[in-house]
């Protein structure tokens, strides 16, 4: 498979999914959740026009909608964002989660190191964090004759207490998040498990994300080996591609450093697709709720 993997990398992400592989990520308080209407369908990989983006998944697809003024979210902060809110949502069985008092410790539960500048984590937290939370989301799913349209805010309440020039010093108020009852019961009751240890080893990649959470999803349930073709997960994956050729270039490439998180995951490449075969999930039975 193709990949831009360099040997540093690489020996990166093969020492952390060796010690993934020695620890469950239950006993290594490392069990996370993720939205499963966020694993079936995503947001954008990269920054795109206007405020309006779909992405498909057969016969459901997912809209995402935000105000013109702040844009829609896209790369690797927003899922890191909703990895970390499903997943408290779940543990806590609570509506209202506390990010903490200070920027730096939020930072830390997502593993991002505060850096400064335009370009730096801070920055790109602050403007991703109010990117996803100010946006609407309309759910499709399409089954025969008849159609499902759930359309829900992710928040009721968001309220961010930062200091983006001293990310360390602590507040009077304490920054939260109020999630809406609809979402809410979106991710406690479905949501999907997840090793968040995989999450950060892959966070710096959007695509290589998806697809660690929508495999370790798809084995949950998986009971035959299936044939996916290139131009499904294309719509599914990487509808920014022009052409088909360079999504599947793409595509290889953050497949790769997925199976060497997932050493359990079995897929295999053909010319037409990618054939996904039963496969034990990223998270054993007695990591489920």
């Amino acid at each position: 498979m193709a990949s831009n993997l360099n040997d540093k990398n690489l020996d990166l992400l093969i020492n952390r999914a060796l010690a993934i592989e020695d620890e469950m990520a239950l006993d290594a308080d490392a069990l996370g959740f993720m939205a499963r209407a966020m694993v079936q369908a995503t947001l954008p990989h990269s920054k795109v026009a206007g405020n309006e983006f779909t992405r498909k998944n057969g016969n459901y697809s997912l809209t995402i909608l935000s105000p013109s003024s702040i844009g829609l979210p896209y790369g690797s902060v927003p899922r890191l964002l909703l990895a970390w809110v499903t997943t408290e949502a779940v543990k806590t069985k609570s509506r209202e989660l506390e990010l903490g008092d200070s920027l730096s410790g939020f930072m830390r539960e997502l593993d991002l190191v505060p850096t400064g500048g335009r370009w730096g984590s801070i920055s790109r937290l602050k403007e991703q964090t109010k990117r996803l939370f100010a946006s609407s989301i309309t759910a499709i799913h399409e089954q025969g004759d008849g159609t499902q349209i759930i359309n829900q805010t992710l928040a009721d309440k968001a309220v961010f207490w930062w200091h983006p020039s001293d990310p360390n010093q602590t507040t009077l108020w304490k920054s939260s998040i109020s999630l809406t009852e609809t979402f809410y019961r979106e991710i406690v009751d479905r949501p999907v498990p997840i090793d968040m240890r995989a999450i950060k080893a892959l966070k710096k990649s959007p695509m290589a994300l998806d697809i660690y959470t929508w495999l370790t999803y798809r084995m949950s349930y998986l009971k035959k080996p299936t044939a996916i073709p290139w131009s499904s997960l294309a719509m599914q994956f990487g509808s920014n591609y022009s052409r088909l050729t360079d999504f599947r270039l793409a595509f290889l490439g953050e497949l790769k450093k997925v199976v060497t998180v997932y050493g359990g995951v079995q897929v295999e490449v053909s010319p037409t697709g990618l054939l996904v075969k039963p496969s034990l999930t990223h998270i054993g039975k007695k990591g489920g709720i």
